[in-house]
């Protein structure tokens, strides 16, 4: 969430709510320009392709931001470890960020 949540801010969203308990959908409520962004962020551990998406989960929260007028967003942020990607990640060991930006649920 804070790779997703570094990028937000720096493209100038205005965070309205954020929820990083876990099954909680969506994790970023946002504000940039009048529109309001409902924005969800997934970890998904190697070899996984963080691109591909649980389209169901999408859809539902895609609905529950229509009723809001929001458009909705899916951040998938592959981790793993720099040194052996079968290795978990460690807290202050050098990692690889697989994450393109968000994608637009349409």
């Amino acid at each position: 969430m804070n790779i997703v949540g570094r990028q937000l801010q720096e493209e100038g969203y205005e965070f309205m709510g954020v929820n990083s308990k876990p099954r909680k959908n969506p994790q970023f409520v946002c504000f940039k320009e009048k529109q309001l962004y409902f924005i969800v962020v997934r970890n998904i551990p190697y070899p996984e392709d963080p691109k591909v998406f649980d389209r169901q989960l999408m859809e539902k929260i895609k609905e529950h931001a229509l009723r809001h007028e929001a458009k909705t967003y899916y951040a998938g942020v592959g981790l793993s470890n720099a040194t052996d990607r079968n290795l978990p990640v460690y807290l202050n060991e050098p990692y690889i960020v697989d994450y393109d930006g968000l994608v637009e649920i349409t």
